[in-house]
C-alpha cells in the first residue's frame, strides 16, 4: 500500500516536477493549492506524511492536528525552516526533514541578475526602448570591477556567489557567525566584523539563514553604518531586512539600491497573481514605486535544475522516514 503525501502550495510546475520524480518512489501525491495552516489543516486529514513550502505556518496549533491525524513527518521542500515549530514538533515527536541544498548556483546567479540589472539600469532601458525612447539620461552605471562587495553568510550558497564576485574581480569581505577559515584562505577572500563589512561595502548581499540573531540585521542602525548610496541585495529571508527602514534608506538616498527577491510579509503576495486586484500592502507599494529598486518573486531558486533536486531529495527524505533509516536532512530542535 502507497504512502500518502499531502502536497501543500502546489502549482503547476510542482505538480510536474513531483510527479516525474515520484515515478521512482510510488508514493501516493495529494496536491493542495492552499499553504498549509491552521485554516486548512484538515485537507492533511489520511495523509501519512506532509510536503510543504516556505509560505505554510506550522505552528504548534497545526502540529497539534498533524499528530491527531497520526503525521508524525513534515517534510519541507525548500532550505528554510523558520515557519515551522521546531520545537512544539520535537515535543510530539513529529519529524522535520528539508532540502538543505538544491541549487545554490541558481542562487547565488540570481543575486548577481540582480545586482547587474540594478548597476546598468537594465529594468529601466527594457520598458525606455520599448516605448522608442533610446536616451541614456540616467542610466550610467559603475564598473563592477575593484569595487567592494560585502557577503554576509558562506554558507553553499555564499561560497558560490564569491566565486562569481571574484570572477567580476572585485573585493570580498565576508562575514559568518560560523567562519569557514579553511576556505577563506584557500580562497582568498576576508573575513571581517559585521562594522567593517558595513563600514567598507559598496554592495551588500545576503545569503545567511534567519534565526533570532539574524531577524532585521539591516535595519536603521546598520544602514547608518553604510556607505552612502550602497547596494543592497536580498535573495535570502525577508525579514533579514526591516522594510520600513530601508525605505527610509532609499528616501535619505544613504541607499543606492536594492534588489529583493524576498520580502517580510510575502506570505499574501509572492507565488500568486494579484495583477487585477489592488495592492492593500502599503510597505510592499512604496518598495515597487521606486525605479532604483527591483523586487523578484521569490524566484532565486527556480531553475530546472534546482526543482529536480528539490524533488528528488524531498522524496528521499520522505522514503528514509517511511523505512526507518537516519534522517540526514532532519531540523533538529537545539532548544
Amino acid at each position: 500500500m502507497a504512502y500518502k503525501i499531502a502536497v501543500f502550495d502546489a502549482k503547476p510546475y510542482d505538480i510536474a516536477t513531483f510527479n516525474k520524480v515520484n515515478e521512482k518512489y510510488n508514493f501516493e501525491l495529494v496536491f493542495h493549492k492552499e499553504h498549509l495552516d491552521k485554516n486548512n489543516v484538515l485537507l492533511a486529514s489520511g495523509a501519512d506524511a506532509v510536503c510543504i513550502f516556505v509560505n505554510a505556518k506550522v505552528d504548534s496549533e497545526v502540529i497539534d492536528k498533524l499528530y491527531s491525524y497520526g503525521i508524525k513527518l513534515i517534510a519541507l521542500r525548500c532550505a528554510g525552516f523558520n515557519n515551522v515549530d521546531i520545537a512544539a514538533a520535537a515535543k510530539k515527536g513529529v519529524r522535520v526533514v528539508r532540502v538543505p541544498n538544491y541549487s545554490p548556483h541558481a542562487i547565488a546567479e540570481h543575486t548577481l541578475a540582480l545586482m547587474l540589472c540594478l548597476n546598468r539600469k537594465v529594468h529601466r532601458a527594457f520598458l525606455r526602448t520599448r516605448d522608442g525612447n533610446f536616451s541614456l539620461i540616467g542610466f550610467e552605471g559603475f564598473d563592477m570591477y575593484g569595487k567592494t562587495i560585502g557577503v554576509i553568510g558562506t554558507g553553499k550558497i555564499g561560497k558560490v556567489a564569491v566565486g562569481l564576485f571574484k570572477g567580476l574581480g572585485m573585493n570580498v569581505l565576508t562575514y559568518d557567525l560560523y567562519p569557514d577559515t579553511k576556505w577563506a584562505e584557500a580562497t582568498g577572500v576576508k573575513y571581517v566584523s559585521l562594522n567593517e563589512l558595513y563600514g567598507q561595502s559598496d554592495i551588500i548581499t545576503l545569503h545567511c539563514p534567519l534565526t533570532k540573531e539574524t531577524e532585521y540585521l539591516i535595519r536603521e542602525e546598520s544602514i547608518a553604518k553604510m556607505k552612502e548610496g550602497v547596494m543592497i541585495i536580498n535573495t535570502g529571508r525577508g525579514k533579514l531586512i526591516h522594510t520600513k527602514h530601508l525605505i527610509e534608506g532609499l528616501l535619505s538616498r544613504k541607499v543606492g539600491y536594492a534588489g529583493l527577491d524576498v520580502y517580510e510579509e510575502e506570505g499574501a503576495y509572492f507565488y500568486e497573481d494579484h495583477s487585477d486586484a489592488v495592492m492593500t500592502d502599503d510597505v510592499l507599494a512604496r518598495l515597487l514605486s521606486f525605479n532604483n529598486v527591483i523586487v523578484t518573486s521569490h524566484q532565486a531558486f527556480f531553475t530546472q535544475e534546482a526543482m529536480s533536486n528539490i524533488a528528488h531529495t524531498t522524496m528521499d527524505n520522505i522514503q528514509s522516514f517511511f523505512e526507518g533509516k537516519e534522517l540526514e536532512n532532519e531540523v533538529v530542535n537545539k532548544q
